[in-house]
């Protein structure tokens, strides 16, 4: 399904390393800010089958425990590029100028588990067994306007709950959101399929849904700084290129189903594996069961981010003049979805 995309995505990068006469020697440096999730998956696919060094780059990465300070980390120019959740800090630094979003990473897509509802195992004994049941239950998340903080947000309102009957709990990184739940100390965690299958399998807590089944979004982005863009453009589609070829990878491995619609794994995602167990730590069974679907092209949900501001700036997390428009990027990648007409 893929492969005409990757086949003309490598010819095109190929193509561009030879005009540029690219070596190691001349190899332009660039930082990578991100997450080690499943999510960024085609950060590390790109790194270890060299599209990067084929465009001519030099790649570092810095590894963070929550999604603001990769938004932070490009802002204030510590790194060049990132790819992670949304989050009301990102918006307001987009708001500010700082950062523009030139792509996407994973979405929320029917049929791909990724985000999960996840109860401590006292709750779920308890009968918290449901999203349904989120009223009168605690959730701890990193930090008050993360992605965690809108996805709960996102599923009040679908649910026709009041946000206020659950209690948000802040607790800064994802490893204390994790040792909160197993202890119990909160009622329920979000986190991606591959640290919920582990917590389940191991008996310290309990899936009790999965965010794909009721709000369906743009989970994250890839992005730059507004500087990158304006004095860097070559630079920012050399980056670009080498991600898409390696989304399409991953889309190739890790998107195909079979007549039942059943999701399927061969040898390209057994190719894969290792690349991203590497980076994540996470075992090829819960790689396979929470691989999210990312869009084979890089290929943005816009009218999603245009929802997540407006319901931040209902919140009072992101400044009522951070207007999308300003600090979308559609034109380093064709043929994004769901572009507002106005």
């Amino acid at each position: 399904m893929f492969r005409p995309l990757r086949r003309g995505l490598a010819a095109a990068s190929l193509a561009c390393s030879l005009a540029l006469g690219a070596t190691a020697a001349q190899a332009e440096k660039i930082t990578i800010s991100a997450l080690t999730f499943v999510s960024s998956s085609p950060l590390f696919i790109a790194q270890d089958k060299g599209y990067y060094a084929e465009e001519g780059l030099e790649v570092e990465f810095k590894f963070f425990r929550a999604a603001q300070p990769v938004a932070v980390s490009i802002a204030s120019g510590d790194a060049d590029f990132g790819v992670t959740a949304f989050t009301a800090g990102f918006y307001n630094l987009a708001g500010k100028g700082a950062l523009k979003v030139i792509g996407a990473q994973s979405r929320e897509e029917p049929g791909f588990d990724f985000s999960a509802y996840i109860a401590s195992n006292q709750a779920y004994a308890a009968g918290f067994d449901s999203p349904e049941k989120f009223a009168g239950r605690s959730l701890g998340m990193t930090q008050k306007g993360s992605s965690f903080h809108l996805m709960i947000g996102m599923l009040a309102d679908r649910l026709s709950m009041d946000l206020d009957d659950i209690q948000l709990k802040p607790l800064e990184k994802v490893p204390n959101m994790i040792g909160a739940v197993k202890s119990g100390q909160v009622d329920s965690i979000i986190l991606p399929a591959h640290i919920a299958t582990r917590l389940e399998n191991d008996g310290s807590a309990k899936i009790i849904g999965w965010v794909h089944q009721y709000t369906p979004y743009q989970l994250g982005g890839l992005f730059t700084s507004s500087r990158n863009v304006e004095e860097r453009r070559d630079v920012v589609e050399r980056f670009v290129r080498a991600y898409q070829r390696a989304a399409a990878d991953y889309a190739e491995a890790f998107m195909q189903r079979d007549a039942a619609g059943q999701r399927v794994f061969g040898a390209e995602a057994e190719a894969l594996i290792p690349i991203i167990e590497k980076y994540t730590k996470a075992k090829p069974a819960s790689i396979k069961a929470g691989a999210p679907f990312i869009d084979p092209e890089g290929r943005l949900k816009v009218q999603s981010i245009y929802d997540q501001v407006a319901w931040m700036q209902a919140q009072g997390l992101v400044g009522k003049d951070v207007d999308p428009a300003d600090f979308v990027d559609l034109s380093f990648i064709e043929g994004h979805l769901d572009v507002p007409t106005n």
